[in-house]
């Protein structure tokens, strides 16, 4: 597989969120907005490239018996560096993604990724394959917080679109986005089958 499909399988064909269904509990949990979204989506990001890249550099040092271990260890340094920098430096965004950044340790995407992937590929081609899964879940949170906060409050990126009044609840509520990921699945699967 070349360098270009090893990104580009996260963004399409293997997409985490619409594709494999990977990650749902911050999928879920934090796309009330589009800027929630695409803040949660980034840091998973940063910690998918460089926890991939750093597996791949020492998978040869760690034991088969330690290896999850080892591959928790290493995803939680990264996220504890992404928790640290948010609190400093995005304090609102922080206060709003709350529990689910210190989550990102045992999100299955970063794990499967871990074990998948990085473990058996040198660290370029993992981190493409972390850049590429990590903007994939990106496009997908921050489209899926769109469109809950558009139907939900009339907003995009807190843009007011039409007037708040309009809005429906339910869609800044849990069932929203139960019923948004739902449909926008429904629609990727019809434009794939196209």
């Amino acid at each position: 597989m070349n360098n270009w499909k090893i990104f580009a399988n996260g963004l399409l064909k293997e997409n985490p969120t619409f594709t494999l269904l990977l990650g749902m509990c911050p999928t879920l949990g934090v796309t009330s907005s589009a800027g929630n979204g695409l803040g949660m989506g980034l840091a998973t990001t940063f910690v998918l490239v460089m926890s991939n890249m750093v597996i791949a550099l020492v998978k040869d040092f760690i034991p088969d018996k330690v290896r999850i271990p080892a591959f928790v260890v290493i995803i939680a340094t990264f996220v504890s560096v992404v928790e640290m920098s948010m609190q400093a430096y995005l304090p609102s965004l922080f206060a709003s993604l709350g529990l689910f950044i210190p989550l990102i340790v045992v999100n299955c995407i970063v794990l499967g990724r871990a074990e998948a992937f990085a473990s058996k590929n040198n660290p370029f081609r993992s981190i493409l394959d972390g850049l590429g899964m990590g903007l994939g879940f990106s496009m997908a949170l921050t489209l899926l917080g769109s469109v809950r906060e558009f139907l939900g409050s009339g907003k995009i990126f807190s843009l007011a679109i039409y007037p708040e009044d309009y809005g429906m609840l339910v869609f800044v509520l849990a069932p929203g986005a139960f019923l948004a990921l739902g449909f926008l699945i429904a629609i990727i699967n019809k434009l794939k089958a196209a």
